[in-house]
């Protein structure tokens, strides 16, 4: 079974459009869906209307959250990261994720592909297209 870690940028993409292909998500099969406090609040807080940050919500009564990391994961030497990214990653290593699908091409793009303590990094489209 995969372990899905959806970033904000899923998560957000998610709620805010009905058509959203990211939808598909929440209604695979063999896989477990997972995120943190951090993207969640990285998501909601991006959303601008009441009404998108409930089907936020909606969307998150199906998704294992777990903690924000304690204290500060070493990344491996060969990663850079901004800060404000590395807690998402940290994260998926922490819960065990299988991947971690994020569109952030800027900050996640150049390890699209690659695994990284257990987690593979791809956009959520190539999972998807993965799994048709």
């Amino acid at each position: 079974m995969d372990r899905l870690f959806l970033d904000a940028n899923v998560l957000y993409s998610a709620a805010e459009s009905p058509i959203s292909r990211f939808h598909v998500f929440w209604n695979m099969k063999e896989v477990e869906l997972l995120t943190s406090a951090y993207a969640l609040e990285e998501a909601r807080r991006n959303l601008n209307s009441d009404a998108l940050q409930d089907k936020l919500v909606i969307l998150t009564k199906s998704l294992l959250i777990v903690e924000n990391p304690p204290g500060e994961y070493v990344l491996p030497p060969s990663l850079s990261l901004p800060e404000k990214d590395r807690p998402i990653l940290q994260a998926a290593i922490q819960a065990k994720a299988t991947h971690l699908l994020t569109g952030d091409k800027k900050h996640f793009g150049p390890y699209y592909g690659r695994t990284i303590e257990g987690v593979l990094i791809l956009p959520p489209a190539e999972y998807l297209r993965s799994r048709l």
